[in-house]
């Protein structure tokens, strides 16, 4: 059984068993209840603090947990759930909202974060490109926070996605509109690129308004560029500050 949870690590073992990992107290309080149970390990210490929790709990020791935990330092609670059904891909569930497009993010804790930033803008919908990271690797489940639990990732032909939303469609670039003055709607989508090549050539042919966060103040070096997960809060955080 602990060889089957070292598996789910890895994508391939993930497809082949139909689970994934949610590991540690805070994680597993938030997404239990929003996916299907199949296991539920838990050391004395977990369970004893727990008395009033109803399921099945399989004991394990911190040796037993570390085997299996991909974190550094071993929780005292992993939840095993089977995936969920594969989503399509449906605009109507998604229109009149904010909404994010990734376009080959490859770091889980990137994607984490920005589910993460997305569930706290109120925005439950995110469109991907098929081969951006896996939003059930267990990095990212850790990343979202809980979050994972409220947002949804649609993974597909992410160009295809964009001209069947039929909305308007926004992404970051040099020499795009100054994001702190553009006029921004409550309905969009926001696409964000990958964190070296950024967006497509392919996926922003789709994209119908520009914008670029400038460096403050403009005529003193910086960073070559944002993090990508830290340049989706900012748009975000500008979008949203229009509603209030």
């Amino acid at each position: 059984m602990r060889k089957i949870v070292r598996s789910l690590a890895d994508a391939k073992g993930r497809r082949k068993e139909g689970l994934f990992v949610a590991e540690g107290a805070k994680c597993v309080a938030d997404t239990l209840g929003y996916f299907t149970l199949k296991y539920l390990f838990a050391t004395r210490a977990w369970i004893e603090a727990h008395p009033d929790y109803e399921g099945d709990v399989i004991a394990v020791d911190r040796g037993q947990m570390a085997e299996m935990s991909s974190l550094s330092l071993a929780p005292e609670v992993l939840a095993v759930y089977y995936l969920p059904m594969t989503l399509r891909h449906s605009p109507e569930s998604y229109r009149g909202k904010l909404v994010v497009a990734l376009d080959r993010i490859q770091d889980p804790g990137n994607l984490g974060t920005i589910m993460r930033t997305a569930d706290w803008m109120g925005i439950d919908t995110i469109l991907a490109s098929a081969d951006t990271v896996d939003c059930f690797n267990p990095k990212c489940v850790q990343a979202t926070m809980g979050a994972i639990a409220r947002v949804k990732v649609i993974y597909g032909d992410l160009p295809a996605m964009l001209r069947e939303s039929r909305m308007p469609v926004y992404g970051t670039f040099l020499g795009g509109e100054n994001v702190y003055r553009a006029d921004l709607p409550a309905e969009a989508i926001v696409v964000m690129g990958n964190e070296g090549r950024g967006i497509s050539e392919e996926v922003a042919g789709c994209v119908t308004r520009r914008l670029l966060i400038p460096p403050y103040p403009g005529d003193c070096p910086t960073s070559e560029s944002l993090n990508v997960a830290t340049a989706t809060a900012i748009i975000l955080s500008q979008f949203r500050s229009r509603l209030f």
